[in-house]
């Protein structure tokens, strides 16, 4: 695969990511082809001639990497899973295989692990995947550790034995940041996977590849979608027999998007750059005022200078990203807040164009989030009118 685009005279240049998310996706330019992938809304496709008595089954051939005509289309997708892989891929680094959501893709990367297989998970994760890992731990699919990512000699210890270390930077919902390049050489020197959730910061914020991890994971539904009207995911990887594993899992286990759920992610994902910059803009205005604000006793954002995060994501990242967190005094006021907002929507899930927020530990599994946490998605509205809602919910609370 390649960034570059030619010039007229023959030479080429570097395409930045920003256009890349443009330019990356498209039909041939030829007169008369239209600008974006059609939605071929097709499950079964015609035939050519009778294939060799080898061929593989229905569905399975693109699945497998295989050269062929479109079969079916659990196996063989159409052209806009193609068109979403390759603007993912490029961004990322490596080759992505698009799922229905973001649950399907981590399903399927944990799928690819042996019986018994051991996976280590620092505390701070996405509660899907820890109810995800929990589940198959309980049915004896794989055993489950706990790591604290910043305990460099605890981590080695564990490392010995495990097949996958499963890290989110910035992490949901603390925004806790690790050293994604020394984690992932200390687990390659005891060859051990590593697999990122790359949600938060999207590739055009950090690309865990280049750092030295093996696959990454993506809710499409968030940033790349940013709409709040899609469910999609995708995992990207630059190793090839796991690509090729990785597609043959999803083609086994039917978890493929959607014609019209990959026409919107890629749709979405084609402004994603402009959105993000607003919303990470907002977001880091939102964090300096909530820091000062008497009634929050703690914000959570590696944007800030003082940070505990601050020094490693300003290596490691473009920038912040425009989720964040916030502490207040317990989960009444926490609540009282959620309920007193009218333009940040009190809803779960984020990366949309509206800013939404929830108290987090109110899920199960939420033992080590601070009661009265709240998760806020910064969306694209204009800050002062973000900030104006939460300062008149915030009001009384510090007295």
């Amino acid at each position: 695969m390649t960034n570059s685009t030619p010039r007229p005279d023959g030479t080429s240049w570097e395409l930045r990511p920003e256009t890349l998310l443009v330019e990356h996706g498209r039909p041939a330019a030829q007169p008369g082809a239209p600008m974006n992938v059609p939605v071929v809304l097709a499950s079964t496709f015609r035939s050519g001639p009778a294939a060799p008595a080898s061929a593989p089954a229905e569905g399975t051939s693109a699945a497998d990497g295989m050269p062929g005509p479109r079969t079916y289309a659990r196996g063989d997708g159409t052209d806009l899973w193609s068109a979403f892989e390759d603007v993912v891929g490029q961004l990322e680094g490596g080759h992505a295989v698009a799922f229905s959501s973001g649950m399907a893709a981590i399903a399927g990367v944990l799928e690819l692990l042996p019986a018994g297989a051991t996976v280590l998970l620092p505390q701070d994760v996405y509660m899907g995947t820890r109810e995800l890992l929990h589940d198959g731990q309980t049915r004896g699919r794989w055993r489950l550790e706990t790591v604290a990512l910043d305990d460099s000699e605890s981590l080695r210890r564990n490392l010995d034995g495990a097949e996958v270390l499963w890290i989110e930077t910035p992490s949901n919902p603390l925004l806790e940041v690790c050293d994604l390049r020394a984690l992932s050489a200390a687990a390659r020197a005891a060859d051990v996977r590593v697999v990122v959730d790359n949600t938060f910061a999207t590739p055009l914020l950090q690309q865990p590849l280049s750092l030295g991890a093996d696959v990454v994971v993506h809710s499409a539904t968030k940033f790349m979608g940013g709409h709040s009207d899609l469910l999609m995911g995708v995992a990207v990887t630059d190793n090839p027999e796991t690509h090729r594993a990785l597609r043959r899992r999803r083609t086994l286990s039917g978890a493929v998007p959607g014609a019209l759920e990959c026409f919107l992610a890629l749709r979405g994902i084609r402004t994603m750059g402009v959105r993000l910059t607003a919303a990470q803009a907002s977001a880091h205005e939102l964090a300096r005022r909530l820091r000062d604000h008497p009634a929050v006793t703690r914000v959570r954002y590696p944007g800030l200078p003082e940070d505990p995060g601050h020094a490693l994501a300003s290596r490691q990242m473009r920038g912040f990203g425009a989720v964040l967190s916030f502490e207040l005094a317990d989960a009444a006021s926490a609540d009282a807040t959620c309920a007193a907002l009218t333009v940040i929507a009190h809803a779960t899930s984020l990366g949309g164009v509206e800013s939404t927020i929830e108290r987090r530990a109110q899920y199960p599994g939420s033992a080590h989030v601070p009661d009265g946490l709240l998760r806020l998605s910064v969306g694209c509205e204009h800050v002062e009118d973000l900030w104006q809602d939460l300062a008149r919910a915030l009001e009384g609370l510090d007295q």
